[in-house]
């Protein structure tokens, strides 16, 4: 492609998790020209979650089940999906455009984008973190947890995804410990009830994880509890204390809280008009697949009015 020309559409969606395909699988059933651009392979946090048991519909099915139907489910209504898509930044041009600009150098314009792109995992910034990435440290227990057969291992964090993750990896694991820095977890009731009957998981409450030690790989961990410091071997740290929004990738001013989310209307549009935020990367109460959807759809259905209005005043403007 010529570094002169970019492919246009009405909408572009960044990001293909749950909220960015409901968003595609919209825009395309309402025939809009939409494209959908994924930075790895479709389904976002999906791949991370081997098992989603809160999904309506479904008393249980693989994350990687459900992004593979939802992606199928968009592409039969005609959405573009590209994976393996990493957008470089996002700009707003004078006449509101929005522009898309690929590492490769590609550029894609629309007048509206649906901003899908989630978060990356959030890291503890201790000591040994990020020596043993991938030598012990891991981010995520569905793509890790098979190589730490037999070992004991360590889980930092306190909600679903750490009780979630923590119950998945004693399929491998001799013993999990969960270490969490309050005396209570955030996670839902069901999930610590299953963590806490499972025989395998031992939690560590009000401690914090000060440093991850070890020669080649991960071989122990230090951390204070209460006041007292304390040290425990483990062939494994799995993190799971939060996610930072991928809202950086917006060049223009936006409107966010403190943590980086974006912050939105009803109809899921930020404070730049044409532009939506759904999912992960959107300030909501909670993180789940249900309502990631929901904002895709809002937000799809949202774009399609606003292209419309656009067009029409073109078509007006053309007679005039």
């Amino acid at each position: 492609m010529s570094e002169n020309v970019s492919e246009q559409f009405d909408v572009i969606i960044v990001g293909g998790g749950p909220a960015g395909l409901a968003a595609g699988l919209y825009a395309a059933r309402m025939k809009l020209s939409a494209v959908l651009l994924e930075r790895g392979p479709l389904g976002g946090q999906l791949l991370n979650t081997e098992l989603i048991e809160d999904y309506p519909g479904f008393e249980s099915i693989l994350g990687s089940d459900l992004a593979v139907r939802m992606g199928d489910h968009a592409r039969n209504f005609g959405l573009d999906i590209r994976e393996f898509q990493s957008v470089a930044e996002i700009d707003v041009a004078g006449d509101g455009t929005k522009v898309v600009r690929l590492e490769d150098g590609s550029e894609l314009v629309a007048p509206a984008l649906v901003m899908a792109a989630g978060g990356l995992p959030r890291r503890l910034g201790v000591p040994g973190e990020e020596e043993f990435a991938g030598r012990g440290v891991s981010y995520c227990a569905v793509c890790d947890g098979a190589f730490f057969k037999r070992q004991e291992l360590a889980v930092v964090g306190g909600g679903d995804a750490a009780l979630e993750e923590g119950d998945f990896l004693t399929r491998y694991a001799s013993k999990v410990y969960i270490i969490h820095r309050r005396d209570q977890f955030r996670a839902q009731p069901v999930l610590q009830d299953r963590a806490r009957a499972n025989p395998k998981i031992e939690f560590i409450l009000e401690a914090q994880v000060r440093e991850i030690a070890g020669d080649q790989a991960v071989q122990r961990i230090r951390y204070v509890q209460r006041g007292e410091e304390k040290e425990l071997q483990v062939g494994g740290v799995f993190i799971f204390v939060g996610f930072l929004p991928n809202s950086g990738l917006i060049k223009a001013h936006i409107d966010h809280d403190e943590a980086g989310y974006l912050l939105t209307d009803r109809n899921t549009q930020t404070s730049i008009e044409g532009l939506w935020a759904v999912g992960d990367v959107r300030a909501q109460l909670t993180k789940q697949i249900a309502t990631a959807v929901g904002d895709g759809t809002t937000a799809a259905v949202a774009a399609s009015q606003h292209v419309e209005q656009l067009k029409d005043r073109e078509r007006r403007a053309s007679v005039a």
